[in-house]
């Protein structure tokens, strides 16, 4: 079976998790190409598809935003999951975050069947404003590998269920 991970990110954060995706995917025995959703030119070949996007000021990725909208129509005939990527604290690993609004109505929009919130990471020497401000006081990583292989993980066997119902 063959999965899409792609991903909205400015600092690289986003794109790790992405990436871990991507791997735990593989272990479970799925094809996973992951990709930056600026490089995404069509989703009908994947058998299901996962996006992330970082979350700014409670707002996800512009291109994560668009990649679901530009997409919706295919999205919505295969197996689709959203994530999130943005807390810079261990808030992610102690329980579920909801989607923020907006993504919340992504996830609505495309039918996903199902969002994560994972912590984020924010480099001691971010540039820009207002990172480089948060930099000074939130610096660090927070991203949890074994949350997202738990998360692929159980997600896998959906995948695999809706995939054989549809063929």
């Amino acid at each position: 079976m063959s999965m899409l991970v792609t991903y909205g990110s400015k600092r690289g954060g986003t794109k790790g998790l992405a990436e871990m995706i991507g791997e735990g995917l593989r272990d479970e025995g799925f094809v996973a190409d992951v990709v930056p959703v600026g490089k995404v030119g069509a989703v009908d070949h994947y058998d299901a598809v996962i996006v992330g996007g970082a979350l700014y000021a409670f707002r996800w990725h512009r291109g994560a935003r668009r990649f679901v909208r530009r997409h919706a129509a295919q999205l919505r005939q295969r197996p689709t999951y959203l994530f999130s990527s943005g807390p810079l604290d261990d808030s992610a690993g102690k329980g579920d975050i909801p989607p923020v609004k907006g993504v919340q109505a992504l996830v609505e929009q495309v039918r996903a069947r199902g969002h994560v919130t994972f912590g984020g990471r924010l480099a001691p020497d971010a540039r820009g404003f207002p990172a480089s401000a948060m930099a000074k006081k939130h610096a660090g990583d927070w991203r949890d590998a074994g949350q997202v292989r738990s998360w692929v993980r159980s997600i896998a066997p959906e995948i695999r269920a809706e995939v054989a119902h549809r063929v």
